[in-house]
């Protein structure tokens, strides 16, 4: 008897994404950042529609923001951020990439990027140095303390 290959049943929801990168940082200072790229890939052996969703469409341009990505391809997303406010400094906002089979309508799988508008640029970098250089200072700092009766002696080494 002869037995047919066939191709696993996808379920609903459950096909894994892949979208780089994860998260889009602006800066309100830098205007080469409001305008970022999504890639999202398809690894798969068929075809895949996609569809970009998001929590807060009047913050954000999504240029091509459904299409089709052919097999073992990938596509650029672009999404600009226009309205550059104060009042949205820290506000995460999400964009949602829904993805199904060219020739079905159920959505296969999703991924979700969040992206944050922040004040500046130079001052996220000062921060992140700031941390970097406190980690480095805790990491690079090792004591021994030995304890003999009467006598306590403690020795620094720096890495």
């Amino acid at each position: 008897m002869h037995q047919q290959k066939r191709q696993p049943e996808l379920v609903e929801g459950n096909l894994p994404v892949f979208v780089f990168p994860t998260e889009l940082i602006f800066y309100a200072d830098d205007q080469s950042t409001h305008k970022q790229v999504l890639t999202l890939y398809n690894p798969y052996e068929f075809a895949l529609k996609f569809k970009v969703l998001c929590t807060t469409p009047n913050k954000y341009v999504v240029v091509d923001a459904a299409g089709a990505v052919k097999p073992q391809c990938c596509m650029d997303i672009v999404i600009r951020h226009r309205d550059v406010r104060s009042c949205h400094y820290g506000v995460i906002d999400k964009f949602r990439l829904q993805v199904s089979e060219q020739s079905q309508r159920k959505a296969l799988g999703r991924k979700e990027v969040v992206a944050t508008l922040l004040p500046s640029a130079k001052e996220q970098q000062k921060e992140e140095e700031e941390k970097r250089i406190k980690e480095h200072l805790t990491e690079s700092l090792f004591f021994e303390q030995s304890f003999q009766p009467g006598l306590i002696t403690m020795a620094i080494f720096r890495t």
